[in-house]
């Protein structure tokens, strides 16, 4: 199979599967900001913030599994592939049942630092805490996909978006507007959502990959399981800094937002889902990546490699990526550019706030060209389990996302949000791009 149909073979079912994710948030935000104001809408998104705030620090549950698998498969190592499984699921379980824990000190403590109206933090409040009831769903289903695009498996996982998209869009309408339950109609269809996909990917997991077959693989020596242990915290302790760095960035472009007033919030809200409605088009490839490129390092650091078959060419397979996803970049330009308008509509029928998002719509046309660079450099890195370097991008591109913010939010006011959302994407992009050749170098050389 040529790398362009191995790609496309990985890209268009992550594609496929990656639109249910910011759709989820969208039909969100449609039905509320349908049925109900602004305050509704901003309410929605301190809620959703406040899941940023949890599940990003976990983030590492599916790239951290993913390149790990990826480069398991590669080397033809079964074994390291199901226990990947098996440890990613534990920790995800782990972390849902801590987060039960901590639930009302962590929402008392971050709606009192941020900026919002009593009404909106009420709004917040009640999507929040119905919702939260489907973290370990929601964690495990993290772990399940990472781990399925590491088996250069991405039909599955687009079979499980697919799922919860429906069930979401589905069981929200009736709960929010037919049995007008509002907002709580709508954390209810959420949860709903999550769990029936969390069962699909277990039957998946049970019949496609034989579970019981994997669970003899993991009987094998414990010196070779503490290794293991250590290698996967190693690779995700340093995914977990880069969760809080996006953190500071994606929760802090919500707070600043708030500061700004209600109307502001909303507009912020509904901006970036549609921007990240793009990037995860593009982040497609970038699995597409993940595992090919972590698939084709495990092929060279596998110990007994068959020389019979043709080493991966890694910088053709990283070209032609790169290739694919700048031209999904210029698609959205081109879709924003003059679709704009229609694509804002589709989100609230509030005309204050559809005025408001106008002046920022420069901002949603510029932003793919950019995007598409750093979400592609994330999916090669991923695949390399170049863990320091994705830590160090991402530090840097928080510190430019704070940077431009302070420097410009006197002389512009709510424009310094999207100047400093452009400036750390361009510190993503160019600390990854210089550094690339040196892990490229240092890998093949291991």
């Amino acid at each position: 199979m040529s790398t362009n149909k191995e790609i496309l073979r990985l890209a268009i079912p992550s594609i496929l599967a990656n639109i249910t994710i910011p759709l989820v948030g969208i039909v969100d935000t449609a039905i509320v900001g349908h049925i109900s104001s602004a305050f509704a809408i901003g309410g929605i998104a301190i809620g959703t913030m406040l899941f940023d705030l949890l599940y990003w620090n976990f983030g590492f549950l599916r790239i951290g599994t993913s390149g790990l698998t990826a480069q398991a498969y590669g080397r033809g190592d079964r074994h390291e592939c199901y226990r990947l499984l098996f440890q990613s699921v534990f920790i995800a379980l782990v972390a849902a049942v801590a987060i039960w824990l901590i639930q009302w000190v962590f929402v008392t403590a971050v709606l009192a630092l941020v900026p919002c109206s009593h009404e909106v933090a009420e709004v917040a409040r009640t999507y929040f805490y119905i919702r939260i009831w489907a973290a370990p769903a929601t964690l495990t289903l993290m772990a399940l996909k990472g781990w399925f695009i590491g088996m250069q498996d991405t039909r599955s996982p687009m079979a499980v978006d697919i799922l919860v998209n429906v069930m979401n869009m589905t069981v929200s309408f009736l709960l929010a507007v037919t049995a007008e339950m509002g907002v709580a109609g709508v954390a209810w269809g959420t949860l709903i959502a999550q769990y029936s996909g969390l069962l699909l990917a277990g039957v998946i997991i049970l019949t496609r990959y034989r579970l019981r077959e994997g669970l003899k693989e993991m009987t094998k020596s414990r010196n070779r399981r503490e290794a293991n242990w250590r290698d996967y915290f190693r690779f995700n302790g340093n995914l977990f800094v880069r969760s809080l760095c996006f953190m500071v960035v994606y929760v802090g472009f919500t707070s600043l937002a708030g500061s700004f007033g209600d109307t502001e919030l909303a507009v912020s809200s509904i901006i970036m889902k549609l921007f990240m409605f793009f990037s995860f088009f593009v982040d497609g490839f970038a699995y597409a990546g993940e595992a090919l490129v972590g698939k084709a390092f495990g092929e060279m650091k596998a110990e007994e490699r068959n020389s019979d078959l043709p080493a991966t060419d890694i910088p053709s397979v990283v070209r032609l990526l790169f290739y694919w996803s700048v031209g999904v970049g210029l698609f959205f330009t081109l879709l924003y550019g003059i679709w704009g308008d229609n694509c804002l509509a589709l989100l609230t029928s509030d005309q204050a706030v559809l005025e408001a998002c106008n002046k920022y719509l420069g901002w949603l046309i510029a932003m793919p060209l950019v995007s598409t660079l750093a979400f592609m450099w994330d999916g090669v890195y991923t695949g390399a389990t170049a863990g320091r370097e994705i830590r160090n991008a991402m530090i840097w591109a928080a510190v430019a996302f704070l940077a431009a913010f302070l420097a410009s939010d006197q002389w512009v006011g709510p424009q310094a949000l999207y100047i400093a959302y452009f400036a750390h994407l361009a510190a993503r992009v160019i600390y990854l791009t210089i550094n690339w050749k040196k892990v490229y170098v240092s890998e093949i050389g291991q």
